[in-house]
């Protein structure tokens, strides 16, 4: 049996609940409830809640440190739970991706993302895995207004979907592997 953290990338607080920027959360949320997971242990400045997904033993974690320090939360879960970065699975909005899209890397840059840019600088490191979950393109003027609105009516259909999806290429990662999952969720 393997052992993954499992982190969605988001915002704490009611304020920023179901923004597009809190993707990352809502695929957490998603696969807690279907696998049975609760989230509710405060443990490396994140909610966490440990379980099994498959044959693997998991920590669900949603960082509680917002956005832009996500990095210190997951340096600590791994420290503390002993856990190699190889094992490690970030989820996270793009909003240079089109709504609902899915693009899963093994390692890579930050792009701009901040959140992102956080855990490369705290790990030292860009060799881990992430799914990236489109957004879609700007309807604000800038990008804050955007990452901060939250899906229209016509949208959340679509972003449903992608949760789903993001759910599934987490659990197809951990069962059949990154290749495997990069070829069914692209």
């Amino acid at each position: 049996m393997e052992k993954y953290v499992i982190v969605g990338l988001g915002n704490p607080g009611f304020r920023y609940r179901r923004t597009r920027h809190n993707m990352g959360f809502m695929v957490i949320e998603y696969l807690s409830e279907k696998h049975h997971i609760k989230i509710k242990k405060l443990k490396g400045k994140a909610l966490i809640g440990e379980g099994t997904i498959g044959n693997n033993s998991v920590i669900l974690a949603k960082p509680q440190t917002y956005m832009n320090l996500s990095g210190q939360s997951i340096n600590e879960l791994l420290n503390y739970f002993d856990i190699s970065i190889d094992h490690l699975i970030v989820i996270y909005d793009d909003m240079d991706i089109s709504l609902g899209k899915i693009r899963i890397r093994k390692k890579g840059g930050s792009g701009s993302h901040n959140g992102m840019k956080s855990i490369i600088y705290q790990l030292q490191s860009e060799d881990f895995i992430r799914i990236r979950i489109g957004i879609g393109e700007k309807v604000y003027s800038d990008a804050k207004g955007h990452v901060l609105s939250r899906f229209s009516k016509k949208e959340k259909t679509i972003a449903f979907e992608a949760i789903q999806n993001g759910a599934k290429a987490v659990e197809a990662i951990m069962e059949q592997g990154i290749n495997f999952a990069m070829n069914r969720y692209h």
